[in-house]
């Protein structure tokens, strides 16, 4: 299963895929618990990097990619 990283502090992540984790309720995650990949999404991240709202279907379709890129 994979998740997109929408923000991170300290101890956790808070990960949302758009479609069973949605960004309205995104999962809290120790980071100690998660394994990171290589994989990004450049339109997710300047999004998050410009505080720009991200919709489920933007996370949908950014997975889409990345696991299509695999």
């Amino acid at each position: 299963m994979y998740f997109i990283v929408i923000d991170s502090d300290d101890k956790y992540v808070f990960l949302a895929d758009g479609s069973t984790r949605k960004i309205e309720r995104v999962k809290k995650k120790k980071i100690k618990h998660i394994e990171l990949t290589e994989y990004h999404s450049d339109v997710i991240a300047e999004k998050v990097k410009n505080k720009n709202k991200i919709s489920n279907q933007d996370l949908k379709k950014a997975l889409k990619e990345v696991l299509k890129s695999r």
